[in-house]
């Protein structure tokens, strides 16, 4: 056997995608109130998605199968209506999940059990009303969960659209939402989940409004929903289901506001970048970041490699991310502080966590960085795989840039949704990108060795890369060598929305700094600006600021 066949195989080898295990559903579709006419249709679809997908399907209307669910891997609720379960079965029912089974609701699931305050939480929202049968237009807005990731941004379909009591977004995982603007009789206000998923202590839960047409069960894609449900409330395909709420979008469509460093880049289709050439790194350049939550989704092709690099500086260089920052890496196939979850070269991922968490190559999955002070932990598809703490003194995950690499022309990793939600973010006074009337005085006492000073009346500070989207809080950290005034902080521009206004004491002595705090107001986007009023003459220094986001 020569050498390159004996290589080809053992990479085959490595990089096989393996089947996933035989698993058992129970479907049930008891009701105590209306009764849909789907039904039938609805049992026979999720049959015939067992047949192709290697699950076993028992379909009953009998309640009593809820004492002993040891056997099922996942309970489908198909348009239940009504009080179908007595204590003892519901007793059961709770036990099984928070156990580790998966639940599944369809429709008029949420239609169900309104006394039972445990199922409330299980499904999500309850039934309020739904208008007539009528097209709509459903966003979709995770695309890397099972149940969505085949469908594209916007889906119009007919259906039987539910308003619920409350909105569910607070305590589930949003996978799609319909547009209230497309169609007649949507009443919650323009937020409107229709498909959701969230964890329930050590089990799974999955709901989709979708289901109460005959024609639904036969639809591709309505059917590919379901299995993906499935499949998540089963266990065998893995997705960040915890709730998500405060993140804004760094990519999910428009590459504004990122830049390419080194050969290759990215192709863009349908809202998804793919990896082409190498070696280089399409990177975040509109701003760096603090304390924050990075999400992004990504898929990878065989044994491809790429990664996701934070806390570098900005540079044209795509080494530079390398030398400077910390790569999270996504490869199948290498050196345990090389492979996918690890920080590249530093720390290897919990290897039997990551395994456990990790869909296979051609699947999506999940990234959450969480990056506070010098801390990295990574979560992969929700689960912790990595824990990791920046003592390199070269190198700091206090403030930085994010980007994604393209490692070379054989390897192919898409990425979706890339989404950023700001903790906080603390920048030396003197690292303002555009101002007036503002000098830099060196002060060996000062973070950084500098400050921002001689500030007179009028005096302004931009800083380009600090996003004011979400900030509810400043603080300054000050030498009051001179009469005291104001730090006006405003968005986009100097002459922007103001957010709020802090007073700087007087005369504090040479050396003495203070903080000074104030809240922030108000919904404004773009770069942080700070203004400098009081009486005419030197006022203060400043020597950094933090920015607080709402979490």
């Amino acid at each position: 056997m020569s050498k390159l066949l004996t290589l080809t195989l053992v990479a085959a080898t490595l990089t096989a995608t393996p089947a996933e295990p035989a698993y058992d559903v129970l479907v049930f579709s008891k009701t105590a109130g209306f009764r849909h006419d789907a039904i039938p249709a609805g049992i026979q679809a999720v049959r015939d998605l067992g047949a192709a997908n290697d699950f076993t399907v028992t379909a009953t209307e009998d309640a009593g199968a809820f004492t002993d669910l040891a056997g099922y891997e996942a309970v489908v609720f198909l348009n239940t209506t009504g009080d179908v379960l007595d204590d003892t079965q519901q007793a059961a029912f709770q036990s099984y999940v928070d156990g580790g089974g998966g639940y599944v609701g369809v429709h008029s699931a949420a239609d169900t059990e309104y006394d039972w305050a445990y199922y409330g939480r299980l499904v999500g929202a309850y039934f309020k009303n739904h208008p007539a049968i009528q097209p709509a237009t459903v966003r979709t807005e995770d695309r890397a969960h099972p149940a969505t990731a085949h469908l594209g941004p916007a889906w119009t379909r007919t259906d039987e659209w539910y308003n619920y009591r409350a909105n569910p977004r607070a305590s589930v995982h949003v996978l799609q939402s319909l547009d209230e603007a497309t169609y007649s009789g949507g009443d919650m206000g323009g937020d409107h989940p229709i498909t959701w998923c969230h964890p329930q202590e050590r089990g799974r839960a999955f709901y989709t409004g979708l289901g109460h047409t005959i024609e639904s069960y036969a639809d591709p894609a309505f059917r590919n929903v379901l299995l993906g449900g499935i499949r998540y409330a089963a266990g065998v395909a893995q997705a960040d289901c915890r709730p998500e709420n405060g993140y804004s979008a760094l990519y999910d469509g428009s590459t504004a506001g990122w830049s390419q460093a080194g050969p290759g880049g990215f192709a863009e289709a349908d809202a998804t970048l793919t990896s082409q050439g190498g070696l280089g790194l399409l990177w975040y350049s509109a701003e760096e970041l603090g304390s924050y939550s990075l999400k992004l989704d990504w898929r990878v092709t065989g044994d491809s490699n790429s990664g996701v690099f934070v806390g570098f500086p900005a540079s044209d260089d795509p080494w530079s991310a390398v030398n400077n920052g910390y790569e999270v890496q996504i490869d199948a196939t290498d050196a345990p502080d090389r492979t996918t979850g690890s920080i590249y070269g530093f720390q290897a991922a919990d290897l039997a966590a990551r395994d456990a968490a990790l869909n296979p190559p051609g699947s999506w999955n999940t990234y959450e960085l969480l990056v506070e002070g010098e801390r990295l932990r990574v979560y992969l598809n929700g689960v912790l795989i990595n824990d990791f703490t920046s003592t390199d003194p070269r190198r700091s995950l206090r403030q930085g840039h994010v980007g994604i690499q393209n490692h070379g022309d054989a390897d192919v990793v898409s990425f979706r949704d890339i989404r950023v939600k700001r903790l906080s973010a603390t920048v030396e006074g003197e690292a303002c990108t555009a101002g007036g009337g503002v000098r830099v005085v060196r002060r060996a006492s000062a973070g950084g060795g500098a400050t921002l000073g001689r500030l007179d009346d009028g005096d302004w500070a931009g800083y380009e890369r600090l996003s004011a989207q979400g900030a509810t809080a400043f603080t300054a950290r000050v030498r009051t060598t001179g009469v005291g005034g104001t730090v006006e902080v405003r968005a986009g521009t100097r002459a922007g929305p103001l957010l709020g206004t802090v007073a700087v004491p007087g005369r504090g002595g040479r050396e003495r700094y203070r903080d000074v705090t104030t809240t922030l107001t108000g919904s404004a986007s773009g770069p942080v600006h700070l203004v400098f009023k009081g009486r005419r003459g030197e006022l203060f220094e400043l020597d950094s600021f933090t920015l607080r986001y709402a979490r």
